[in-house]
């Protein structure tokens, strides 16, 4: 698969390359970044999946990643969050359509034609990488924030053959139970709540699979979050691990919010989590 470099930048060492590639699952061209350590390679990658309203550059521009991940011979991709363009269906709220594609293959009209993120993630972007840059097929992690949390989750739980480790901030842990969730969920797989669950972490963890996969899932929650007790909701992801008895490392930090700031916190905890799982 072939990928346009828009731009590249030399940092820590290493190259920060914008790249745009045309994917056969969304039908659109996508967007996304890649850091690469300094070396020959191949590095392991974790994939960082953002939040609402979000694109591929508030993880590149924000999160403050690249040095500790130049530190730890570690890639990180960043793709953008849904599809976008002419012709692609969008919404004027911010938490459906353009920039909140829920990392799920939309079914319903008239979203199913372009909205498929579950597939970009997990085909299309780790093919066009693969193909174009020196990255460890074999190593790799998912991590994400918020809606981009949720993708993270839920898509480390039904791939673990694609993902070696998993980890989260603030994540919306089960979308079927939450005002941002119900709404998307119902705009792209219908009204029928039995398919949700497949979409769904704490349903997911629920049901069992797949216990024992991952030796520890992280997750950082900050309990300054105004999103916390509507949407979030991290107690249902850690009472489904405590079920199945899934190690869970949740961490609760008092006065941090949903921001970026909050990431650049943790954010190195979270890379040296990943490198440790992936050599």
């Amino acid at each position: 698969m072939s990928v346009e470099i828009l731009s590249a930048h030399r940092c820590f060492g290493g190259t920060l390359s914008i790249c745009r590639h045309s994917s056969a699952a969304t039908g659109t061209p996508m967007r996304f970044s890649i850091f690469v350590p300094e070396g020959r390679g191949r590095f392991p990658a974790l994939t960082f999946l953002a939040g609402l309203t979000c694109t591929e550059e508030n993880f590149t521009t924000k999160a403050g990643a690249y040095g500790r991940a130049a530190e730890l011979g570690l890639a990180i991709v960043a793709p953008d969050t849904s599809p976008r363009g002419e012709g692609v269906t969008n919404d004027d709220a911010y938490d459906l359509g353009q920039g909140a594609g829920f990392y799920i293959d939309a079914t319903e009209a008239p979203w199913a034609p372009h909205f498929q993120m579950e597939t970009y993630v997990t085909r299309d972007l780790p093919s066009a990488v693969r193909d174009n840059f020196p990255v460890d097929g074999a190593r790799q992690g998912v991590a994400g924030h918020s809606m981009g949390g949720h993708g993270a989750l839920t898509l480390a739980l039904k791939y673990p053959d694609h993902y070696r480790s998993v980890s989260a901030f603030a994540p919306i842990v089960s979308p079927s139970r939450c005002p941002w969730g119900e709404k998307a969920f119902t705009a792209y797989l219908g009204d029928d709540r039995s398919r949700w669950a497949a979409h769904d972490a704490s349903a997911l963890m629920a049901n069992g699979g797949p216990v024992g996969h991952f030796d520890d899932i992280l997750i950082d929650q900050g309990l300054a979050d105004p999103f916390l007790e509507n949407q979030l909701k991290p107690v249902l992801f850690e009472d489904a691990c405590a079920m199945h008895r899934q190690k869970l490392t949740l961490r609760r930090h008092e006065g941090y919010d949903h921001s970026y700031y909050f990431i650049q916190t943790f954010i190195g905890d979270h890379l040296a989590f990943h490198a440790e799982r992936l050599k």
